[in-house]
This record gives C-alpha cells, sequence and structure tokens, in this order.
C-alpha cells in the first residue's frame, strides 16, 4: 500500500468530494437521494478524508463529541472507503486518527454503531460489541460498539 495521509476537508470542493464517496458508499446502494448522508452534527464535527494518488477521495469518516455524556465520549460515523480500495487498510488508518483527534478532545470512550459487514473491522481494532441495535433502512442490521481510549 502507498503512504496515505489524512487530511481534514476545508474548501467548499473537498466537502462535495467528501460527502458524495459518503453517499455513494453509504446511501445510494439503498437508493437514497443525496442529502440522505448528511445529519444535523455535520458542523459540531471532525471530517477526516484520504485521497489517493490521482487526488481523488477514496476514504472518508467523522467524529464528534457526545453531548450530555456520562464520561467524556466520542461517536465515529459514516465511515466509508471506495470499493477498489476496502481490505487495504485505509480504513485502520482513517480509525485510528478519528480516536487520536478523540484523545485530543479529552474522550476517554468511542461508541459507533457498526453495520453487521463492519464488526469483524472493528473488533481488530480493539472495539466490542454491546448489543444489538437499530435496523438501516428496514435491511441494514447495526451494532453498538464500544472502545476505550
Amino acid at each position: 500500500m502507498n503512504e496515505f495521509t489524512v487530511h481534514q476537508p476545508k474548501t467548499v470542493e473537498e466537502f462535495s468530494e467528501y460527502y458524495l464517496l459518503r453517499w455513494k458508499i453509504l446511501r445510494k446502494p439503498f437508493n437514497k437521494k443525496k442529502g440522505n448522508e448528511k445529519d444535523n452534527l455535520e458542523e459540531n464535527s471532525i471530517h477526516l478524508y484520504i485521497k489517493n494518488n490521482s487526488n481523488t477521495i477514496i476514504g472518508v469518516g467523522r467524529i464528534h463529541m457526545v453531548e450530555n455524556s456520562f464520561s467524556k465520549t466520542a461517536q465515529i460515523r459514516f465511515m466509508a472507503v471506495d470499493t477498489p480500495y476496502q481490505k487495504s487498510g485505509l480504513g485502520t488508518v482513517l480509525l485510528k486518527e478519528l480516536e487520536s483527534r478523540a484523545k485530543k478532545k479529552s474522550a476517554c470512550l468511542i461508541i459507533l454503531y457498526a453495520r453487521e459487514k463492519a464488526v469483524i473491522f472493528y473488533e481488530k481494532n480493539g472495539y466490542e460489541v454491546i448489543e444489538k441495535s437499530h435496523l438501516l433502512f428496514n435491511q441494514v442490521q447495526h451494532w453498538l460498539m464500544h472502545k476505550k481510549i
């Protein structure tokens, strides 16, 4: 694998490409319209991406602090790696950087809701399954997971 570095989107163009990949991987397969890949916490989150050698965004992820949590808790959402790059280690690179950003915000715990097919990935990166969670779009089972940092 080439050396990939993680960046934060800053320009309108970078955010546009960032959200496009998020939609393409996480929402388009379920016939969801563009815009469905965003929520009301976008402005209060840290967004990260990885580009390939052609300067195209190929991986994205987001983390935000959880309001009103008992301990300093952060939540990872919207992790996605473009299909040709999946299982190449890019997800782990993004995940480690998101965890690093959470530590800088004094988080002690990270939670996430993993799609069933991603549970093994997160377990390999030190996350534990807490419980079965929601069913996205009435077809994608999610599992609440956490990791103490």
